[in-house]
């Protein structure tokens, strides 16, 4: 597939995230002049659909997009939380590799990241067979604070609770992402230490707070 029309794809993707598909917003998002011409290609190949000034996903297009959208993000991840490196070089090797990946490479690299929900940005992650199946043949760098191991020192990458009052409260605690903790115990309850102080949660807290060794 031409690199024109992953770009256009993974830019409808984008838009459709924010509830939109407007033609001319499309049009605006893609690169280069080719722009209507790519869109009358991208249809005649069945990948989308133009009707009404607006412009949807076939099924295989929409395959396609998610695919390019997994390996992007997380390229981003792996960037951010391995390499740890600039927004700008995240960015720029992240839009390299969502173009030469392989299926099994990413996957791969999901496995190994923890089977992240989110990039750093906070956009979803597509999910993919590895994250179904829960492959364990690589150890994963990212991992909850549930399997985390007692004694050990970790930095909190990522927070994945969609309850307001939850996060406020971890917040409130110290507990957020960037935050290098060590864990205590697993049982009774979840014991973390914070610089010097030791703070208390529950398990089902403790499983939404994804960890990597430090």
């Amino acid at each position: 597939m031409k690199r024109p029309v992953e770009e256009a794809l993974v830019a409808l993707w984008n838009l459709e995230e924010r509830g939109r598909n407007q033609y001319a917003e499309l049009l605006a998002a893609i690169s280069g002049g080719e722009g209507p011409a790519l869109l009358e290609e991208m249809e005649a190949s069945g990948l989308i659909r133009i009707s009404d000034a607006a412009v949807r996903f076939t099924r295989e297009g929409h395959r396609l997009a998610e695919r390019l959208i997994r390996r992007h993000r997380l390229a981003e991840r792996l960037m951010h939380d391995v390499f740890q490196t600039s927004e700008a070089e995240m960015e720029k090797m992240a839009c390299e590799f969502e173009h030469i990946l392989s299926e099994e490479v990413t996957d791969s690299v999901c496995t190994f990241l923890g089977h992240p929900p989110t990039c750093p940005h906070g956009n979803p992650i597509p999910r993919g067979e590895c994250c179904r199946t829960f492959r364990k043949e690589l150890r994963p760098l990212v991992a909850p604070l549930t399997e985390f191991e007692v004694g050990k020192q970790g930095k909190i990458v990522y927070i994945t609770t969609q309850h307001h009052t939850r996060m406020d409260r971890l917040n409130a605690l110290g507990i957020l992402p960037g935050s290098v903790v060590r864990l205590h115990q697993k049982r009774p309850s979840i014991i973390l230490q914070i610089d010097q102080t030791n703070i208390a949660i529950e398990t089902d807290i403790a499983r939404e707070i994804y960890v990597k060794p430090v």
